[in-house]
């Protein structure tokens, strides 16, 4: 039997009186973005925030929780954001959308700051009583050199090295987490061009080598190109994903045209619409992918959302969060 796990790819909404009290304290507008140096009353509201994120996970069911990243105003660009090598520019839009960031320049040597290992582990703290386990979000390195500028290493290809060592740097920090997502939108939406594609792949491996958690790389909006996602197959990697919400058929292609990894990660819900998917339609969806690829003997398949989370209103996020988890807890997926 094929091992069916609900988890999510974090970057949730902040819940609605999180906004509000952010709004106050912080004195400013909602992309007027914070420098990771929050006082102590900004600080007790993330902290309250992140608990109530995780125990809505738990309270639904997940399998795999994660801390949340309320605290990511630059969304996946936040861990450079946070960097002491690194300063914070103009505003600039968020891949497609009516999001922004802060641009980070990399000025210096990039060196892990510890920031993300920090928010796993007051996560830890939080979930070490319950049976879900805790899984983390970041960035891949492709993506986060594609949000950034370098003004350090000078060329493309030295700049995704060093990026990959960094996150390698903050995931040799992490407490002990059962699993590792790496959110890697720009290989769809930038995707690398010859040799850059390797190197990408070379960057993902570095991170993925730093833990001893299971690792996934979840491409999202849409389809990898068919000589990036086959360079993808050559990192040391657990999982691969797929987008069965923006374009399922280019996926399951490649999975069908390159095979896949012995676990895969399927973008089964869509985080950027409100209509809530039923469990019903989401295991379909589980057992559409299957009967296309049936020369494959998938160990585990993580059922998850196709996008991050940020744009859903909270009473819709929760409403996905359930679908996930009962889904999942109700389905016996045959090998």
């Amino acid at each position: 039997m094929t091992e069916l796990v609900s988890t999510t790819p974090g970057l949730f909404p902040l819940p609605d009186w999180a906004k509000r009290d952010l709004e106050g304290l912080k004195g400013h507008q909602k992309h007027d973005l914070i420098d990771g140096s929050e006082g102590a009353e900004i600080t007790a509201v993330y902290e309250q925030a992140r608990e109530e994120v995780l125990s809505q996970q738990i309270d639904a069911g997940l399998d795999l929780v994660v801390e949340g990243q309320l605290r990511w105003d630059d969304m996946l660009a936040h861990p450079l954001a946070v960097a002491d090598a690194v300063d914070t520019r103009g505003i600039v839009r968020y891949y497609d959308n009516n999001n922004f960031y802060r641009e980070p320049v990399v000025t210096d040597e990039l060196q892990a700051s510890g920031d993300v290992a920090a928010e796993l582990e007051a996560a830890a703290e939080v979930t070490c009583d319950h049976d879900a386990g805790l899984a983390a979000v970041l960035p891949g390195p492709y993506t986060l050199a594609d949000l950034a500028t370098d003004e350090q290493y000078g060329e493309t290809a030295a700049f995704v090295d060093a990026v990959g060592e960094f996150l390698a740097e903050e995931v040799a920090q992490f407490p002990d987490v059962e699993q590792l997502t790496l959110l890697e939108p720009s290989l769809v939406q930038a995707a690398p061009g010859d040799g850059l594609d390797e190197r990408a792949s070379e960057a993902i491996d570095a991170v993925a080598t730093a833990t001893d958690a299971e690792v996934a790389v979840q491409p999202v909006y849409g389809a990898l190109e068919e000589r990036v996602y086959a360079h993808l197959l050559d990192a040391d990697i657990d999982a691969v994903g797929f987008d069965l919400v923006s374009d399922h058929d280019a996926n399951v292609y490649n999975a069908q045209e390159y095979g896949a990894t012995d676990d895969v990660l399927l973008g089964l819900v869509d985080g950027r619409n409100t209509l809530v998917e039923s469990p019903e339609t989401i295991r379909e969806r589980v057992e559409w992918f299957q009967e296309q690829t049936p020369a494959a003997d998938y160990v585990r398949i993580y059922a998850t959302a196709n996008t991050d989370l940020f744009f859903l209103p909270t009473n819709r996020f929760g409403e996905k969060l359930e679908a996930l988890a009962t889904a999942a807890a109700t389905t016996e997926v045959e090998a």
